[in-house]
């Protein structure tokens, strides 16, 4: 069906390029990840490009869910937002969700557009001419972010967008329309595509284009669809140029996606740091030139983004824990990722790369904090991290999924609210041939009762079966503060009130931390229960955890206590009775 096409960029065509773009890197993800060869051979290009995109298109549509409901401001007409408000929830959403080095370049990209188009203020729409310079201001501060830029990259690409959208106003003189920069700039990536293996040597030996590049075309082309409701056709040379001569076969006719990699800092060799770390960083611009300059001596493949308070950084290294200490020297880092490349596999070149063998089973599970993800992880499941307002997106579950790299895999989404979310990863990875048993867990302590009875060498339906009971004969509960009255189960609750939820409902409301949570806690053991799991959050107070041990002790001699730290997680306590 084509798409309904957009004469001016407003925050419908905002709305409608995040789909497009979803959808086109939604098919190409596999074949970009196959050509992922620079400035690391780990195949997720495609994959952290589409990520990135899907946080930025959930936030676009965020945005406009708020204006439908009635929440407009501003001269914006009622229902819909202005240009500004869709465009900086792109780029924010693209900025909290950026993957890879890939990924954070792409979010760059987003954000120096949305500085652009914001600055057209109140205004519903803009013309060709705003995007025009929203091409050429993304081109810049995206070369500007990265701290040894390399020709032969998704740069390049951008650069040559920007460029030819430039010539093609001049030469038109009709620079007003949308539609003949869109088709401007998408021509003159795709010829600067197909010009990346002259450019970068480990592009040419591969017989690759740049995979980062080739992302970036497929988002044109969906910008180009967005302002003429048709999608340009790849050619051989524009989509994917040269090919690995073993790998022919598996190029659709179209030309399919090419080979390449994200682009970085630096040709690499066989091999390079040991491992990949990203952080979202709260902290001022002076700071962050610090930093830019600590991590710069630390590794490479540095690539800083954002503005305004919140940044997104990305380095390779072989020291993560100093990378991560350099960001809390700047400020406030969060959302840590560290991927272990492993000696032999991420450094070693393209087809060269052995297989890794696949294991029979594994656990993936989201949890809400560094402390819960670190105990998750040393009971052998694959986590993903949910900070609070931040719920992965389906994307991110199936990308954990393949990296557990297993054959039968078992999912705790451990949020009653991600249960569509891992449904739709789950039946996404069992069209990949991987068998999932989704395990409706709605907390983690819910989880945690699942991996202590998990026997991964048992059949898996009665591995399933065993961990689901686990599960569900775990009541959960969870101490928080309310951010506004409201009315609940319990009765009015006033903002500053301390909330004890058991199994998602609210039971007691008071003002004190401890003891609302030993009224949650005595309630839950009235009706039985062998063993006590308490996750502290970084909030909670101190000593609420040994009161609350002592007072099962005193009142419930048969009641065993286990308590762990659970990091930044949202609730002040997550308490588990089983």
């Amino acid at each position: 069906m084509a798409q309904v096409p957009q004469t001016f960029f407003d925050a419908l065509a905002v709305r409608t390029w995040c789909g497009l773009a979803l959808t086109a890197l939604g098919r190409a993800r596999e074949e970009i990840d196959a050509i992922n060869v620079y400035p690391v051979a780990d195949g997720d290009t495609g994959t952290n490009l589409y990520l990135t995109v899907e946080s930025a298109a959930t936030a676009v549509e965020a945005v406009f869910a708020g204006y439908e409901a009635g929440s407009g401001t501003g001269s914006a007409p009622a229902g819909k937002p202005a240009l500004a408000d869709a465009a900086h929830a792109m780029a924010h959403g693209a900025l909290i969700g950026a993957r890879g080095n890939s990924g954070t370049i792409l979010a760059q990209l987003l954000r120096g557009m949305a500085q652009v188009l914001a600055a057209e203020g109140e205004a519903s729409h803009t013309d060709g001419r705003g995007l025009r310079l929203a091409l050429r201001r993304a081109a810049d501060s995206a070369r500007q972010a990265v701290a040894h830029p390399v020709e032969g990259t998704v740069l390049s690409v951008a650069s040559a967008a920007a460029d030819a959208a430039e010539t093609a106003a001049g030469a038109q003189g009709t620079e007003g329309d949308c539609g003949i920069v869109a088709r401007a700039a998408y021509q003159g990536a795709c010829a600067a595509l197909a010009a990346t293996p002259g450019q970068l040597a480990v592009l040419e030996h591969a017989g690759v284009v740049d995979a980062g590049g080739r992302g970036l075309v497929a988002v044109l082309a969906a910008l180009v669809e967005t302002f003429t409701g048709e999608a340009p056709g790849f050619s051989a040379v524009a989509s994917g140029g040269p090919v690995r001569k073993e790998r022919e076969e598996t190029v659709p006719a179209d030309g399919g996606e090419g080979p390449a990699k994200d682009c970085g800092d630096g040709p690499r060799g066989a091999s390079g740091p040991a491992f990949e770390v990203i952080y979202l960083l709260e902290a001022e611009d002076v700071a962050v030139g610090r930093l830019r300059q600590r991590l710069d001596a630390l590794g490479d493949s540095l690539v800083v983004v954002g503005g305004d308070g919140l940044w997104n950084v990305h380095v390779h290294v072989d020291d993560a824990g100093a990378a991560v200490e350099a960001g809390v020297d700047a400020g406030r880092p969060y959302r840590i990722r560290i991927t272990h490349f492993g000696a032999g596999d991420a450094h070693t070149r393209g087809s060269e790369r052995p297989p890794r063998e696949r294991v029979q089973r594994a656990v993936v599970a989201v949890v809400p904090g560094e402390g819960l993800a670190g105990l998750y992880a040393e009971a052998g499941a694959t986590t993903v991290l949910a900070r609070p307002g931040e719920p992965p997106a389906s994307g991110e579950l199936v990308q954990a999924v393949r990296r557990a790299h297993a054959r039968e895999v078992v999912l705790l989404p451990n949020d009653a609210d991600l249960r569509h979310t891992a449904a739709a990863a789950a039946e996404q990875a069992r069209t990949e041939g991987i068998r999932v048993a989704l395990i409706p867990t709605r907390s983690a302590v819910q989880g945690i009762a699942a991996l202590a009875v998990h026997e991964p060498d048992r059949r898996f339906d009665e591995d399933v079966v065993s961990m689901t009971s686990a599960a569900g004969a775990t009541r959960h509960a969870e101490v928080v503060v309310a951010e506004r009255q409201s009315w609940t189960m319990a009765g009015i609750c006033q903002a500053g009130d301390v909330l004890g939820l058991v199994d998602g409902d609210v039971a007691v409301i008071g003002s004190d931390v401890t003891a609302t949570a030993e009224t949650v806690l005595s309630r839950m053991l009235s009706a039985g229960g062998e063993l006590v799991t308490l996750v502290l959050g970084d909030e909670a107070p101190e000593g609420v955890a040994e009161h609350l041990e002592a007072r099962v002790r005193e009142a419930y001699l048969a009641v065993d206590t286990v308590v762990y730290r659970g990091g930044r997680q949202g609730a002040l306590l997550l308490i588990g009775v089983e």
